[in-house]
């Protein structure tokens, strides 16, 4: 029986991915991190989806430590989002530490499961300027996994290579574009759906949405070609 573990968020990346690994695992098991982010309420968000793509079993762990730790726009309230970057050339919503963290208590949960696949929605293509979001990052996560806990665990990207708007294309593949496009939360200010039209999480999003919807044939066909016609 093939098991996965899904990082999951209740954003339009994650939420894709879960969407697809049901179509590819007997199990798909979600773990959605709780370190008191801006947009906190994408924790119900995640567990609404959760509940309503029936998925094995959904868990919401708390890593508060984080926040206690990683200083920035996502973790307090008292910094606002900013569309410049810092002078260290990072956006001010990067949080240090946050995938490593993430992938790796995920790793630690696929092993308990027998799973050997966990999912993240990260992509190089369109990845905000975090560093923890490339696949060079990924890899070395991967090996450090499965040399660390002598068992090979995936971590599995499939978005790494797609742009916005072939993510929008991927969630149309498995009809669920009106899913994600209204259930799904990416704002930083927590809004559902469309968001706050302001952040450039918002911003990020929007423009892949309008890219595809204007240009469906030869996005979906971009889509294909990165995926060689198969699941993404």
């Amino acid at each position: 029986m093939s098991k996965a573990v899904v990082v999951f968020s209740g954003g339009q990346d994650s939420t894709t991915c879960l969407i697809q690994a049901l179509t590819q695992f007997d199990e798909v098991h979600a773990i959605t991190f709780d370190y008191g982010q801006r947009h906190d309420a994408e924790i119900e968000v995640a567990k609404a989806l959760a509940s309503n793509l029936k998925i094995t079993s959904h868990k919401v762990m708390d890593v508060s430590l984080l926040n206690e730790l990683a200083i920035s726009a996502l973790t307090r309230d008292a910094i606002p989002v900013s569309h410049e970057l810092m002078e260290n050339g990072l956006p001010n919503t990067f949080v240090p530490g946050r995938n490593i963290l993430f992938l790796t208590l995920a790793g630690i949960y696929a092993y308990q499961l027998g799973a050997d696949s966990v999912i993240t929605g990260v992509c190089e293509t369109d990845f905000s300027g975090y560093p923890d979001c490339r696949d060079k990052f990924v890899r070395a996560m991967e090996s450090a996994l499965c040399l660390g806990m002598d068992k090979q665990i995936n971590l599995v990207t499939p978005l790494m290579w797609l742009n916005k708007a072939e993510t929008w294309a991927l969630a149309d593949k498995y009809h669920s574009l009106t899913l994600v496009q209204e259930q799904t939360l990416t704002c930083y200010n927590g809004i559902i759906g469309q968001g706050c039209s302001d952040c450039p999480a918002c911003h990020l999003r929007q423009n892949g949405l309008n890219d595809y919807l204007n240009n469906k044939p030869s996005v979906m066909a971009s889509l294909e070609q990165k995926t060689d016609g198969k699941p993404a």
